[in-house]
């Protein structure tokens, strides 16, 4: 099984950018940018990862931010998550930035987008990885500030294929930030939003019928309703589930009670994604080794969740052909 998942290629359709910065980079531009951090070694940092739920995840995500300045961090930042790719195989990627963490630090928009931007670039011409870039509202602000965040990425509206909604889910609902995402559809951008996580699923009813979305990241609480489950179903609407992430913020007690399985056997359209990497213990290749060691996922469910990611990607119909073409070929 092991062997399958390396040679299968891949998508990946929820990695938060910020979420890739490992401690070896985090103190290297903390050094060049001269910005205090509260560790003192690469040890650590590591062993500040012991999360208790989404919020005390956060809390370090944002401080470890604040390393980032420049347009060749967030180049540097996005070129080692590309080289992430490369060994994991993933020939796809639609990467989250969160604008709002660092432009409220003084962080222009532009550097931000631009070092991102220009590394996707040089991954396409070196590798051959084609990307596109999401751009997520940071739900325990307001509206206002998203709507503020919204018209600066009007002028980068080529570079940005998206628009999500993340961070701090409880007490933020979906319905929160119903005219913004009403604003964006209009300006041509495809929606997702994080949705039923640790919140309940009726966020996902909200982030379905009043942000009108195209995918659902995470979604693991819709197992809670039947009716839901069914919707989802018919819809094929793509939930991009976060193994990793949901163990270490304890959406589950362990690997062996994540629902993935069930969730795939009921017909529903997931993918395996790494979320915030450096932070989760893994990339992408180790999420589906982890589920492989304590679900009883089959070949034919690797497969499948591998296909999934292809098809619920934002890359036109005749991209998707090609890349399924080339799982089928991995198959042979």
């Amino acid at each position: 099984m092991i062997e399958l998942i390396k040679k299968l290629p891949k998508a990946e359709l929820h990695l938060h950018i910020e979420g890739s910065l490992e401690p070896e980079l985090m103190f290297r531009l903390a050094k060049k940018n001269n910005i205090d951090i509260p560790y003192n070694d690469i040890e650590d940092v590591r062993r500040a990862y012991n999360f208790t739920n989404l919020q005390t995840f956060l809390d370090i995500y944002y401080a470890g931010a604040n390393v980032l300045m420049t347009k060749d961090d967030f180049y540097d930042l996005t070129w080692e998550y590309i080289l992430k790719c490369v060994e994991d195989n993933v020939i796809h990627t639609e990467i989250f930035f969160d604008p709002q963490t660092h432009t409220t630090r003084g962080v222009p928009f532009e550097a931000v987008i631009t070092g991102i931007k220009e590394a996707l670039a040089d991954a396409k011409a070196q590798y051959g990885i084609t990307s596109c870039i999401i751009m997520c509202f940071l739900r325990h602000l307001s509206q206002e500030d998203a709507f503020e965040t919204l018209e600066e990425a009007l002028a980068f509206k080529d570079d940005i294929i998206g628009v999500g909604l993340d961070s701090s889910e409880l007490g933020n609902p979906p319905a929160k930030f119903k005219e913004v995402f009403k604003k964006a559809k209009e300006a041509g951008f495809k929606l997702v939003a994080h949705a039923g996580e640790e919140a309940d699923f009726s966020y996902i009813y909200e982030a379905l019928d009043l942000l009108d979305i195209n995918r659902i990241d995470h979604g693991v609480q819709s197992i809670k309703s039947a009716a839901l489950m069914q919707r989802l179903k018919e819809e094929q609407m793509p939930l991009t589930v976060c193994p990793n992430s949901n163990i270490e913020l304890k959406v589950f007690d362990s690997y062996q009670a994540h629902n993935i399985k069930a969730l795939l056997d009921y017909g529903l359209n997931v993918s395996v994604n790494s979320d915030d990497p450096a932070y989760f213990k893994g990339y992408i290749n180790q999420n589906f080794i982890n589920l492989c060691e304590n679900l009883p996922l089959t070949e034919n469910d690797i497969i499948t969740l591998v296909r999934n990611s292809f098809h619920s990607s934002f890359i036109s119909d005749a991209l998707k052909q090609e890349y399924l073409a080339k799982v089928d070929l991995a198959l042979r």
